[in-house]
């Protein structure tokens, strides 16, 4: 993925391209994040879904699989809190060849800098509720082949199943 929308970081701060700043709809939400995620992945060939449940019990808010079976997964953050106080991230490095976070425009970035988030490995997205731009790429870790089989059929699977519950809600009631 490369980035397509100017982004630039001053102190940590993310300052986001003028077509982000001054939305009188207000603060982002972690949906509008996804949805400007979701774009931007799009446009690179990646099909993304949200709320994936992994292995152990976490669930990504968005993986993504592009079409060489290359699997990412962005965690979204909207509160410095959550950012903070998320000790399970990691576990996610398990389930995905690339591993980006996902902030609205505007928010202090400069954790992320911090050796306990892996800047080598971790990669930076700021969204909007429109689009998206990289600021910073993932490093690239291949799975095990058993691991991204497992997480390639589970991820068809669920794309499968909630398929049929947009066109047949009592047909989701079978599984």
């Amino acid at each position: 993925m490369a980035s397509f929308a100017s982004c630039s970081s001053i102190g940590g701060m993310i300052t986001p391209p003028a077509s982000c700043i001054d939305d009188p709809r207000g603060p982002l939400c972690a949906a509008d994040v996804a949805r400007g995620v979701t774009r931007l992945l799009l446009r690179h060939g990646l099909v993304a879904m949200g709320e994936v449940p992994l292995d152990g019990g976490r669930r990504a808010d968005l993986m993504a699989i592009d079409a060489k079976g290359g699997i990412v997964i962005v965690e979204i953050k909207v509160a410095r809190a959550d950012l903070l106080g998320d000790a399970k991230w990691t576990e996610y490095l398990d389930h995905c060849d690339r591993f980006f976070w996902a902030l609205p425009a505007g928010f202090d970035a400069s954790p992320l800098d911090g050796e306990a988030f892996l800047p080598a490995r971790t990669g930076l997205i700021v969204a909007d509720r429109y689009d998206a731009a990289i600021v910073r790429e993932a490093g690239r870790i291949a799975m095990p082949a058993h691991a991204r089989k497992r997480c390639t059929l589970a991820f068809a699977r669920r794309a499968g199943r909630r398929l049929i519950g947009a066109l047949d809600p009592e047909a989701a009631l079978l599984f």
